[in-house]
């Protein structure tokens, strides 16, 4: 009774949600930057999410990683600034506990972003918004702590060196990108050609006012949402015609022009398989079909095709599974897996017919029915905190989707069709094109 009953009320909570619909308010700040927002009353808390196009694919082939790192300074001190005291890491975390309150910084392949979560309180939030205002706008980073850092990193890049899934995911990576910004890969030798002067360059060339994509999703309306904006970037330099100006392009991921197949020895009890090939952007309009037909390629853990060919019917594996991973380039497909060294060259044989066979045949409607169940019925899991709701706001932001987009996703999967996913698989994947990458086993 209790089972039922949890699976009513999520119902009911997606059901209300589809009705209702998820507000989502957008504006453009006179200093540039823009703002989405969405208002949840229900507690007193606020989850903000404010990111640059300053992400991995910005960065120098020589110095990859220079993203990454950069976004993880931020947070091991601020400079003085007026009448206020610098803070070194230690004193900078203190800060934040006495508050009750949290800051942080990463970087991904398309975007550093910068996190605040805090109670709405006003005298505690304005407290929080001028700490993150300095932490965004004025870290330090200290030299003698980067020193420190990049020891830190480069014995955890020696040490992921030593395990097969590294090599068999850089190697991966490499063949499906070549040279585009989303096959570079920090190693060694680029983390010593970064330094602090390089970060001071990066963030006084990338994190501005205006080129800030703030997502707000808490209890405060929009002219409370408006004016800790103005507050959290208030230690940027004000916009002007040279810093808004538009940065140069980043070149698309180039479609393979042939088949790869690259095998690597490696003393390892398992081979580490990945097969795949560059796939499409976020904003392709196939991203329904995609992602439906892919839950039922190998997205849906067990009942995936994939798992029943390899996994269940020969035993080859005891996981296999499919992804996409669309951003602002074609990010890779890709088709994972970790077998014996000596069944390796059964399961990727295997692999490859089943990925060739659905391609060409698509799914059944049986199949389509289940994935669409399954994925409608879960979409109140991809919502149901102010965190995921954030996410999911941040992505609308990032990638330039409708401000109704999540009112309308569990519609569009709906609307989906087996002739839907066929054809969007057969634009998008070419089978006898793909990358294999086989680590493992001897010579």
């Amino acid at each position: 009774m209790f089972k039922n009953l949890l699976v009513l009320g999520w119902g009911l909570l997606g059901l209300s949600v589809a009705q209702a619909g998820i507000p989502i308010q957008h504006w453009t700040q006179a200093g540039g930057a823009q703002v989405w927002l969405v208002e949840s009353p229900g507690i007193p808390m606020v989850d903000v999410q404010i990111d640059f196009d300053a992400g991995g694919r910005r960065d120098p082939a020589e110095q990859a990683g220079l993203a990454s790192v950069t976004a993880g300074m931020v947070s091991k001190g601020v400079a003085a600034r007026g009448g206020e005291a610098e803070l070194d890491e230690n004193q900078l975390g203190e800060a934040w506990a006495d508050l009750g309150a949290s800051f942080g910084a990463g970087a991904s392949s398309d975007r550093m972003g910068f996190s605040l979560r805090s109670l709405t309180d006003s005298d505690l939030l304005a407290r929080a918004a001028a700490l993150a205002a300095r932490q965004l706008g004025e870290p330090s980073f200290p030299e003698a702590v980067w020193l420190r850092e990049r020891e830190r990193i480069a014995a955890g890049i020696r040490e992921a060196n030593t395990r097969p899934a590294t090599v068999a995911g850089r190697a991966f990576s490499k063949a499906v990108y070549g040279d585009h910004p989303y096959g570079y890969e920090m190693t060694e030798a680029t983390l010593a050609r970064i330094g602090v002067a390089d970060m001071r360059a990066l963030h006084a060339r990338l994190i501005a006012r205006c080129r800030a994509k703030v997502s707000i999703v808490g209890a405060l309306g929009r002219a409370q949402a408006d004016a800790l904006v103005t507050q959290l970037l208030s230690g940027l330099p004000a916009a002007d015609a040279s810093a808004c100006a538009p940065l140069p392009p980043v070149p698309e991921v180039a479609p393979l022009t042939g088949p790869q197949d690259r095998r690597i020895a490696f003393n390892s009890a398992q081979a580490h398989v990945y097969i795949g090939q560059p796939g499409y952007r976020r904003d392709d309009p196939d991203f329904f079909a995609l992602t439906v037909g892919n839950y039922i390629l190998g997205g849906g853990g067990f009942v995936s095709r994939l798992s029943q060919e390899v996994r269940e019917k020969r035993g080859l594996s005891y996981s296999v599974y499919s992804y996409f991973t669309p951003g602002l380039h074609a990010g890779a497909f890709t088709v994972g897996l970790q077998t014996r060294p000596d069944q390796a060259e059964q399961a990727v044989r295997v692999s490859r017919e089943v990925v060739a066979r659905f391609v060409a045949d698509g799914p059944t409607p049986a199949e389509l029915k289940a994935a669409k169940d399954n994925l409608i019925g879960g979409f109140a899991l991809r919502i149901d905190s102010n965190r995921k709701l954030l996410d999911q706001v941040a992505n609308i932001a990032a990638n330039r989707l409708p401000l109704d987009y999540l009112d309308h996703w569990t519609q569009r999967v709906e609307q989906i069709t087996v002739a839907d996913i066929k054809a969007a698989f057969a634009r998008k994947l070419q089978p006898a094109r793909m990358v294999t990458v086989v680590v493992g086993g001897g010579e």
